[in-house]
């Protein structure tokens, strides 16, 4: 299949959601295959909500999802790569941890990696018209604020602890709910294959990235690609990492 025989999918249905437990509700794009495709993660708070990460951003986001409806939502990447930033200019503000925040302002297709992976092999079928794989830009949001470990994010009757997790990216972030045990662990570990030879990655940071995340008492994780698994299979999956790596 090439650009010019793939399915158009009408704006509306771009988007799925899938609520899950503990008011956390992940958004993702469909059409584009496993292994490209972003969580977004949406967790409703008693004053504001969160969003962590906004996906390909080829079709509004705000738009077609109602949990974004006349909330106060904050908006936060867990790091910048084009597939976690597309949409991420829709909202008022998008927080980003302070050795990414130069990317963010200024995405270009090089070192977001939009230039290595949009095409083709993405997708089992396009964002409408007049969406071309050769016309992709991020626009970078109107306001950043950088994070820095430790920064919590209140929404309320929950708080989410910032933890800097370079490895994968120098301001790869994770966001840490003690309260549930609830790790939203972007993507430095998830459930599948994971990237680390990125042009900014680090596999010394991504050890110990992993010792730090494998030291936390994790109930539930909800990462930045493939489904959400156990604290249990959190703690097994990186003692294997390091195992492998030697690190």
């Amino acid at each position: 299949m090439n650009e010019q025989s793939l399915a158009r999918i009408k704006p509306e249905n771009w988007y799925r959601t899938t609520a899950l437990s503990d008011g956390i509700t992940l958004i993702d794009e469909p059409w584009i295959k496993p292994f490209f495709r972003c969580n977004l993660w949406h967790v409703r708070g008693s004053q504001r909500d969160l969003l962590v990460d906004f996906g390909l951003g080829a079709v509004p986001l705000r738009r077609h999802v109602a949990l974004f409806t006349a909330r106060d939502i904050v908006g936060v990447a867990s790091h910048t790569h084009f597939d976690h930033i597309g949409a991420a200019h829709e909202f008022d503000c998008c927080h980003v941890h302070s050795a990414e925040a130069h990317i963010l302002a200024e995405p270009d297709n090089t070192r977001t990696l939009a230039d290595m992976f949009v095409n083709d092999e993405m997708f089992d079928a396009l964002p409408p018209e007049p969406y071309a794989h050769c016309g992709y830009k991020i626009i970078a949001p109107a306001k950043i604020m950088q994070l820095e470990d430790g920064d919590m994010i209140d929404l309320g009757n929950r708080q989410f602890e910032v933890i800097h997790t370079p490895g994968h990216s120098p301001g790869g972030i994770a966001l840490w709910e003690a309260a549930s045990e609830t790790l939203i662990s972007g993507d430095l570990i998830y459930d599948g294959p994971l990237i680390e030879d990125t042009w900014h990655s680090d596999l010394s940071d991504y050890a110990n990235s992993m010792r730090r995340l494998n030291a936390l008492p994790v109930r539930v994780v909800h990462g930045g690609h493939f489904p959400s698994f156990s604290g249990e299979r959190l703690h097994i999956m990186i003692d294997d990492w390091l195992r492998h790596h030697d690190l």
